[in-house]
């Protein structure tokens, strides 16, 4: 396994002081509700299987109240289970001693919370060093590590400056450079970006994908907002009650809801950014060139049909490294946007 991939296995939590007792309680039928009712524990997270892909972002999502923020908790283990496994790599982090918890945190694990965390009492530049000054840096590294990130987010000439004097955007630049100095494997992101405005929301967005480009780190993205998820998540898990209802790529998760729960999610979402070509596509006929318009695979529909209309053509071949292996239409685009039923837009 990866030394960045994140296993969980078999997690439970429940929040009381009887919490152990409970999970075959819990593991035997018993709801929430009754939980609550007859022994007054609070079920946090109900058997949580989920593996988190290495150098990717694993979105979890979920309204308030569903356990997402619980279950990034268990990863750096600031919170305790009550039964189950976390891994990363080979590493069992439940079974950690204080010493070698102490050294995950400082070396391997980074966090970047909703309300930024910033220490008011310092500049942008000594925020951003402060794990490094943890870490027991020299004063140089300290200074030559954070300027590096500063500069990484777009704030340079900003270093000097109070956290009060910085918008809530910039302040997030400096909560994610301060993650991202220690050069910490994985990257723990809880709701981090839901207390700002929607167009910086996604200005933060863009810097994330940007800065994920290069970096390729395993990044744990926590959020309520789909169209967020849909943006940022390679893989998606999406929790209701402590529980994972679906898990998947956006794709899969916009095409195959696995419920009504989460298709009334779904069913305001954009399509044309999250459906990829070749599953609209026909097959290419025998001895297809690429003259004239491609489209890689794995491109969304939205990006096709951009590239058609400035192409000024009703159609583009879909290449895989090269080689045609379909044919998408603006017609077929038009449908899969449009029909509410998809299987109606692809039998179009």
């Amino acid at each position: 396994m990866d030394k960045s991939a994140i296993s969980v296995r078999n997690l439970y939590k429940i929040f009381g002081p009887n919490d152990r007792e409970l999970v075959e309680q819990v593991k035997k039928g018993m709801s929430k509700t009754d939980l609550l009712a007859e022994h007054n524990h609070v079920l946090g997270l109900k058997d949580i299987n989920l593996d988190m892909p290495a150098g990717g972002i694993q979105v979890v999502m979920g309204l308030s109240g569903s356990g997402k923020s619980t279950l990034i908790r268990h990863l750096n283990r600031l919170i305790e289970p009550s039964a189950g496994e976390v891994y990363v790599g080979d590493d069992d982090v439940l079974r950690m001693s204080a010493k070698d918890l102490r050294e995950f945190r400082r070396h391997r694990i980074s966090m970047v919370f909703q309300r930024f965390g910033l220490l008011p009492h310092k500049t942008v530049i000594d925020n951003v060093a402060y794990g490094l000054a943890v870490m027991g840096k020299s004063a140089r590294e300290q200074r030559e590590g954070a300027m590096g990130w500063i500069e990484r987010v777009g704030l340079a000439g900003f270093e000097e400056n109070y956290p009060a004097q910085l918008s809530g955007g910039m302040q997030q630049r400096v909560g994610l450079a301060r993650a991202l100095a220690t050069d910490a494997d994985i990257l723990l992101m809880d709701e981090a970006f839901s207390a700002l405005d929607p167009l910086i929301r996604t200005d933060m967005q863009g810097v994330l994908l940007d800065l994920q480009k290069d970096l390729h780190k395993t990044i744990v993205f926590i959020t309520h907002d789909l169209d967020e998820a849909l943006r940022l998540g390679e893989k998606i898990a999406i929790l209701r009650d402590g529980e994972i209802i679906q898990q998947g790529t956006a794709q899969e998760i916009v095409l195959k809801p696995a419920d009504d729960y989460i298709e009334s999610f779904v069913k305001e979402v954009n399509r044309g950014r999250v459906v990829q070509v070749e599953t609209i596509m026909e097959p290419a006929p025998e001895g297809a060139n690429t003259i004239g318009l491609t489209v890689e695979k794995g491109s969304i529909i939205e990006t096709a049909a951009r590239l058609m209309s400035e192409a000024d053509v009703t159609s583009a071949i879909v290449t895989q490294n090269g080689t045609p292996i379909g044919r998408v239409t603006m017609r077929q685009i038009m449908a899969a946007v449009a029909t509410p039923n998809l299987k109606e837009a692809l039998a179009a």
